[in-house]
């Protein structure tokens, strides 16, 4: 054992200047003596930033561009020399009971008003010229009773906003008044979705919290003061990303990944607070005095928190990936708004209630439990048999997380196709009726790129034959269309058709063989340039950046939450555990995601239609976002612990009293939290459905076999040698209290 873990460390020495310690006091006893001014300023804050948000907001879309990759090379060069067949394109697709070609007139109709649409290149109509029988693999089935119109957009459709479908539903309204069913597909089906609608999921985990936190503290008022803090937070949170998005692009799920986050930490943090507050009024201390002192004790973690929540999303922006890197700020946005509520808005509700806080009480109120120690309580007791046998705990746990992590070994990351949304959404209907017509195959077209500018015209023939032989009879292809030439004879371009879906990995598969060897090989030696576009294609590519990008961010997010742990309390093995344990436990988490979605282990119960890939960038967010939070219980427990340390010097007493005090929060806090994720499992979006429930799980497993197993029995078994740190690094990290030493009554 290091000599400098034999001796207890003096209090003092991880305690801030008193001004520091002083300001957050400050805060928030001005807060509770200011309370109705608090309150209105924060009123008006939430009515501004609301009003504000519905006049110049921004809107959501899930448009993305990887610069620099195969599929946006291939577009552009489609784009420069034949604009028709470039562009983003969408399927408006046709069925009926009769032959299509019955319907000539509408349809002829309804492509020449497509083509007069604003940000329209092209609309292809299905059926073939007069006189002439429709080609094989073209966009009439054979039967005849299903085609699609395939329409080529200068920009992404969702961008567009939904004001734009009104110009495509008149466009195909001679088709509809004629009783043809009319369904769009691709990306102009995504902007004809349904707005989301996270109420449901909302009131849900409510509902949920107000009966934990009843049960659990016994008051009304006490259970009802975290979720309206966390509300109002939220809310606020919410607009604020509004206006940022009128100022750039934010995913369609950046709102309720927002929300999930916001409201989860929002009643977290109030809870922490309040915990301390009620236990400083059961003390005799006064309301505004215990309010200012929650705020400099439990609310330094609070802040500590939450910043450490901020570094781990603001990791997000080494994936390179702006789509990626804004998810991670559109939930650093509710974060800080969590915070702000939590040190601002709970003190000045805290003022205002004053000493009626357990009024309407429905059992015996319970804050904390008291004593230094030496308590009796049923935590107490549970910490002391996790004491007696560490290893027996330690073991069971680990056992329990390599159970759950199994499935993690078979992941398969890829795109989550239309093919699993509901079918009340257009875009899941038009995937069925291309499905059922034509093969599931046709709903992921690949477009082939040859550009030939730097071949010379005599060899260009050789080049363009080469190409062909090699898509014909490709394996895992359904079809490919002969090669086109664009009009200056640059450029060769054809569409293949994968034999599967677009979420199976044989069509991922087929993507990087074309892309990697099929081509490359066809036209080696003559200087012709080949790549694979198309949404498909792009989808593969962002797959393939975000794989090879996951480690570094795993690695980054992993080093910054050990550097924090290690800055705070200052003990070297402390930090590994909590890096290796919060690893355990996400890992954990992900096995469960892939058991239920990939194994399809459930996943029709809660509406996903089939066997899905995992989405390839939900392991990289709930990767940072579980590292944030899982942080929040670290510090609690962990605070606790270091500050009977500090004070006592006895390691074991200070675990059995850290787990007696905080085990009734972490428990509840982790019960709130884990029905305000699981109840967007009820969302139409599978990755909401996804990302809820692997954060619902992750936080259950962190606060169960990890913070109330793993962590005591660790250590109880590094004893003192816990809180050691080599003398170097003590002497350049800087020393942050979490719990605010001397600020306590």
């Amino acid at each position: 054992m290091p000599p400098s873990a034999r001796r207890v460390p003096p209090a003092a020495a991880a305690a801030p200047p008193p001004a520091r310690r002083a300001a957050l006091r400050r805060l928030g006893e001005w807060c509770a003596r200011h309370s109705v001014l608090v309150l209105v300023l924060w009123i008006v804050a939430l009515a501004g930033v609301q009003a504000a948000n519905r006049t110049v907001g921004g809107s959501y879309s899930d448009d993305f561009s990887l610069p620099g990759t195969q599929a946006q090379q291939g577009r552009d060069v489609l784009q420069a020399h034949e604009p028709a067949a470039a562009g983003t394109s969408s399927q408006v697709v046709l069925h009926d009971a009769q032959q299509l070609t019955g319907f000539q007139p509408q349809i002829a109709q309804t492509v020449t008003a497509l083509q007069q649409l604003p940000h329209v290149i092209s609309a292809q109509s299905p059926l073939p010229p007069a006189g002439q029988s429709a080609p094989p693999g073209g966009p009439l089935a054979p039967d005849g009773l299903t085609g699609y119109i395939t329409v080529r957009f200068d920009t992404t459709p969702a961008l567009l906003g939904h004001d734009y479908l009104g110009g495509v539903d008149a466009a195909v309204a001679p088709l509809r008044q004629a009783g043809v069913q009319v369904e769009y597909g691709g990306p102009l089906g995504e902007l004809a979705r349904p707005a989301a609608d996270d109420r449901s999921s909302e009131v849900i985990g409510f509902a949920v919290a107000v009966v934990v936190l009843l049960v659990g503290f016994g008051s009304a008022i006490a259970a009802g003061l975290p979720l309206l803090t966390a509300l109002i937070a939220a809310v606020v949170g919410l607009g604020a990303l509004g206006l940022v998005a009128a100022l750039s692009t934010f995913a369609t799920v950046a709102p309720t990944l927002a929300t999930m986050i916001g409201i989860g930490v929002g009643i977290d943090y109030a809870l922490f607070l309040l915990t301390r507050h009620r236990q400083n009024l059961m003390d005799g201390v006064d309301p505004v005095a215990s309010a200012g002192q929650a705020v400099a004790t439990s609310g330094r973690a609070v802040l500590l928190s939450g910043c450490t929540v901020i570094i781990a999303l603001s990791g997000l922006s080494v994936s390179g990936i702006s789509f990626i890197a804004k998810l991670g700020a559109a939930a650093a946005v509710t974060v800080v708004s969590a915070v702000l509520g939590a040190l601002t808005l709970l003190p000045a509700l805290m003022g205002l209630i004053g000493r009626r806080m357990d009024r309407f009480a429905v059992r015996r109120p319970i804050a904390e439990a008291g004593g230094g120690g030496e308590g009796g309580g049923s935590w107490h007791r549970y910490a002391r048999r996790v004491e007696a046998n560490p290893w027996r705990y330690l073991v069971a746990g680990v056992v329990a997380l390599g159970v759950l992590s199994i499935p993690l070994f078979s992941i398969q990351l890829g795109h989550i196709g239309d093919g699993a949304d509901p079918t009340s959404f257009t875009d899941r209907r038009a995937y069925d009726l291309i499905s059922q017509a034509f093969g599931p195959g046709a709903n992921a077209p690949l477009t082939v790129v040859v550009d030939q500018s730097a071949v010379a015209d005599g060899s260009r023939a050789g080049v363009q034959g080469a190409v062909q032989q090699a898509l014909t009879g490709l394996p895992g292809a359904a079809s490919a269309t002969p090669l086109q030439t664009s009009p200056d004879g640059a450029v060769l371009f054809a569409t293949v058709v994968p034999a599967g879906a677009p979420q199976d990995r044989a069509t991922t598969d087929l993507v990087n063989h074309l892309s990697d060897t099929v081509l490359p090989d066809a036209v080696a030696g003559s200087g012709a340039r080949t790549y694979v576009t198309g949404n498909t294609a792009a989808q593969v590519d962002f797959l393939d950046i975000v794989s090879g990008r996951l480690v570094l961010i795993i690695a980054v997010v992993v080093a910054l939450a050990f550097l924090i742990i290690l800055a705070v309390f200052r003990g070297l093995l402390v930090a590994v555990k909590a890096a290796v344990l919060n690893l355990l436990s996400i890992a954990a988490s992900y096995g469960v995601v892939v058991a239920v979605f990939q194994w399809g282990w459930g996943g029709p119960a809660l509406g996903v239609a089939g066997k899905v890939p995992i989405e390839s960038y939900v392991p990289m967010m709930m990767f940072a976002i579980v590292f944030g939070l899982s942080m929040d219980y670290e510090i609690f427990l962990l605070s606790r612990v270091h500050e009977s340390w500090l004070r006592t010097g006895r390691s074991q007493d200070s675990v059995a009293h850290a787990l007696e005090i905080t085990a009734r929060v972490i428990t509840c806090a982790a019960l709130i939290m884990v029905s305000v994720f699981a109840a967007f499992i009820v969302s139409d979006n599978v990755v909401i459905k996804m990302m809820g429930l692997g954060l619902a799980v992750s936080v259950l497993v962190d606060a169960t076999v990890v913070r109330l197993l793993l962590v005591p029995a660790v250590m109880t078994l590094l004893g003192p040698a816990a809180w050691w740190t080599p003398r170097f690094l003590d002497r350049v990290l800087p020393h942050i209290d979490t719990e605010g030493a001397g600020e306590r009554p």
